[in-house]
């Protein structure tokens, strides 16, 4: 029976410390990227169509392009323009910038820096959910053009306060 030292892999990552960023693209100028208010869930799937040729020696598999899908699911935030604003990219086929950060990884001492991936893509689902005894929700799928790219991503704290509470002293803030 093989054996691990189980400390090499560190702590297992909770959810909330992966979190996405978005904005649509034309917004670049004007807009910094910001988290989804309540999100209960995000998914990112790679999979990739493979086709396969019989030959005399017997079958070969040829893989295809990757395929790359982002998911959200929300609780509907009171006031917030994003569902909104995505909704419209969605309807007037406009790309959407998302960012993955792991922010249980930060590079170096820069503590708005964390390790993370880049993508570009369109809203190609949007759903809004009521029940009458529960929060409204909404879903998103983005479909993805390639397949993102790995680098450094900057989280600063007011969105990292989306996905966690940020701290704060016990001195009074006002004058």
């Amino acid at each position: 029976m093989r054996k691990f030292n189980l400390q090499l892999f560190g702590e297992p990552v909770q959810g909330k410390q992966l979190v996405y960023l978005y904005r649509v693209l034309t917004d670049e100028a004007t807009d910094d990227a910001t988290a989804i208010a309540f999100t209960t869930e995000n998914t990112r799937t790679k999979s990739k169509d493979a086709e396969t040729t019989v030959t005399k020696d017997g079958t070969i598999r040829t893989p295809g392009a990757s395929e790359v899908e982002i998911t959200s699911t929300s609780l509907f935030a009171a006031g917030d323009p994003l569902p909104a604003r995505l909704e419209d990219a969605m309807d007037n086929d406009e790309i959407i910038e998302i960012w993955e950060a792991n922010l249980a990884e930060p590079v170096g001492d820069n503590s708005n820096k964390f390790k993370g991936r880049y993508f570009q893509g369109y809203l190609t689902e949007f759903e809004l959910s009521s029940s009458a005894e529960e929060a409204v929700e909404y879903s998103t799928t983005f479909a993805i053009n390639g397949a993102g790219v790995a680098g450094e991503v900057t989280v600063d704290a007011a969105q990292q306060a989306i996905a966690d509470y940020v701290f704060k002293d016990t001195a009074k803030t006002g004058a």
